[in-house]
């Protein structure tokens, strides 16, 4: 068979594969319909060129979706539990969206309207954080890391892996980094607590190499035009069931029971070789390590166990039935409040979720990973979010003082998200282009807010945001905007609805990890199933993006169906020179590498070396790049 293979570059990006051989006798089923499960189907459609009919999606809700949500519920009002920042090498995402056609404009796929709203209308933000109470906090886009800030950045950047496993991020920074603006920066946009992996901090370094410079201004992100579930979730299902991909809703899978034993199961590399020679090194010099409980025993899925609205019942499976496996989740057992009431803490997984079906599997064989590393402290994975809707022109003049544009216009507004940088609970806020929703009245405005400290009691509303009601945190942020305490109470009562949501296991996938606590994607000796999502195993890419999901469905697909067409790989800033140096120059706000503090005898040994460097090719692109 063949061997599912990276590639980059347009030969391969723009070929069609070939349908592989015996698919029409294959059936799939596909545990979720978050990104990860959507775009595993839309690749057994697209290229797998599987008949939809033979394709059966199992969602314990009512709605497609996963984290990617978005609702006006009836009785609470807009609900957003969380947005999505994209950036332009998310290659699989991109290679896919190529191919949904947009539910907005006829004859254009999502990828164009994408393309075309985010080149006339460009993400950067006006002010990137706030303090006393709706100040500009004077950042001026600078990360004010110190000499010695910068080198532990430095050296997390090239330690090995092995070294970063089952460890924190402060092993390695101290308040040199953890009390400058480049943390304030960091933290906010991708949820990091100081507790979370190192490893997972150096791979956001070195898959985002190339966008340190727009961290400050958030000049490097794209965005939708409506929230996520409209303009990503809807499209996809619509494509899905324009050919005839089965949903099934409300319906709960509790465990797969898998035969394990009775000879090996396939051999297969981790990635294949394809035709291009880095790649080729690459797949061959282990530079992909595979999962260290892995074993080439055969792993055949055999049954699956469903509980549709309390009717329980099996789906006996052959090796030609596919298994594609959702396994954990970042937003289980997520709770909303109201305006009026909190949002509960209920962190109690029950039979049905992703974390208990991953815990049931997991026991199964040692590759299929280790829930519990992630799963077993809800109060190191929980943050809080609330969706205020302003219902009128009262507030929105607050809103706009502060991210100096018109909320109203349909374009940009805040840019990504404004951090208060003293509030107790590190609110950040944000508004995307308006309406967030399809339907919303042109009056009103969506914001999301999220604070990544909810067991601190705020700085307005003397409690925890975890013990809030909506309407008190929409005081807590009014509080933050600036809004003169007297007109605060009333305009949180009268003149916004905010709905609270909790949601304990937000961050589980940072937790610090070690090799095999994952599962591969397609597990060694598998025969008939994939892990997909964010607790699945692919190398180079980093989680709690919509890349990392829709990568996981692509390899997923191209293993199992032995897809003879190259899954692009991870973009590689990291090895291009240009980046680096550019990223270096960034870090120190501008100042070169020869301004660093030195000895004398390190400054005698860099001018030697300069010399030598200075006319040829090496020394002209330090001198683009402003290295020296």
């Amino acid at each position: 068979f063949a061997v599912m293979y990276y590639s980059s570059g347009n030969y391969e990006a723009f070929a069609r594969p070939k349908k592989p051989a015996g698919v029409d006798g294959k059936s799939a089923y596909i545990i979720g319909t978050g990104l990860a499960a959507l775009s595993a189907a839309c690749y057994l459609v697209r290229d797998a060129q599987m008949p939809g009919k033979n394709i059966h999606i199992l969602e314990k809700d009512a709605v497609a979706g996963g984290a990617c949500d978005g609702a006006d519920i009836p009785g609470l009002g807009y609900v957003m539990r969380g947005g999505r920042e994209m950036d332009n090498h998310f290659e699989v995402m991109w290679d896919l969206f190529r191919s949904i056609p947009s539910i907005e404009t006829e004859g254009v796929s999502v990828l164009d309207e994408y393309y075309w709203l985010n080149k006339d209308d460009p993400n950067y933000s006006l002010c990137r954080a706030t303090k006393d109470r709706g100040q500009d906090a004077g950042l001026q886009g600078k990360f004010g890391l110190s000499d010695k800030a910068s080198m532990e950045i430095m050296k997390l950047f090239f330690t090995p892996d092995e070294e970063l496993y089952d460890k924190p991020i402060t092993d390695f920074f101290d308040d040199e980094v953890l009390k400058s603006n480049f943390w304030l920066y960091w933290r906010t946009m991708f949820a990091f607590e100081n507790w979370h992996s190192a490893l997972e901090m150096k791979l956001y370094i070195k898959r985002y190499i190339h966008h340190i410079g727009g961290l400050p201004d958030f000049s490097a992100l794209r965005f939708t035009r409506y929230n996520q579930y409209e303009s990503m979730i809807l499209p996809m299902v619509k494509y899905l069931e324009a050919h005839g991909v089965q949903f099934h809703y409300n319906t709960k899978v509790e465990n797969v029971e898998f035969a394990i034993g009775g000879g090996n199961g396939p051999e297969r590399e981790r990635t294949g070789v394809g035709q291009d020679t880095i790649q080729k090194i690459q797949a061959t010099s282990g530079f992909f390590k595979r999962n260290p409980y892995g074993t080439n025993t055969k792993k055949l899925a055999v049954r699956i166990d469903i509980d549709h609205e309390g009717d329980k019942s099996s789906i006996d499976l052959t090796q030609n039935d596919l298994v594609f496996i959702t396994n954990g989740g970042c937003v289980e057992n997520s709770t909303m409040g109201s305006q009026h009431s909190p949002a509960a803490w209920n962190p109690d997984l029950k039979p049905g979720g992703g974390w208990d079906m991953w815990r049931r599997i997991a026991k199964q064989d040692p590759s299929f990973g280790h829930p519990d590393t992630f799963c077993s402290d809800p109060d190191a994975t929980k943050w809080m979010s609330a969706t205020v809707t302003t219902l009128d022109a009262e507030i929105p003049p607050y809103i706009k003082r502060i991210c100096k544009r018109d909320p109203f216009s349909g374009r940009v507004v805040t840019g990504g998200i404004v951090t208060v940088e003293d509030s107790n609970w590190l609110m950040s806020w944000t508004l995307n282009r308006q309406q967030q929703f399809r339907d919303q009245p042109k009056e009103q405005l969506c914001v999301w807010v999220y604070g990544l400290f909810p067991d601190k009691p705020g700085n307005y509303i003397k409690k925890p945001m975890t013990e809030c009601t909506g309407e008190e945190i929409c005081e807590e942020w009014l509080y933050h905007m600036g809004v003169p305490i007297d007109k605060i109470e009333a305009l949180a009562k009268s003149h916004a609805n905010t709905v609270p949501v909790m949601m304990p296991y937000i961050t589980a996938f940072f937790m610090p990890r070690s090799a095999g606590d994952r599962p591969d994607v397609v597990p060694d000796g598998a025969v008939n199933f994939a892990f997909l999502g964010q607790f699945a195993e692919t190398p180079r890419d980093t989680i709690f993006t919509t890349e990392y999901s829709m990568r996981t469905g692509m390899e997923a697909v191209y293993t199992l169906l032995d897809v003879d067409r190259g899954v692009p790989e991870v973009w590689g800033s990291v090895y291009d020179v240009r980046n680096l140096l550019n990223a270096t120059v960034k870090l120190r706000d501008g100042s070169p590498v020869t301004d660093m503090k030195l000895n004398v005898v390190e400054r005698a040994v860099m001018k030697k070396v300069l010399k030598k460097l200075g006319k040829t090719d090496i020394g002209m692109l330090l001198r683009e790049y402003g290295a020296i």
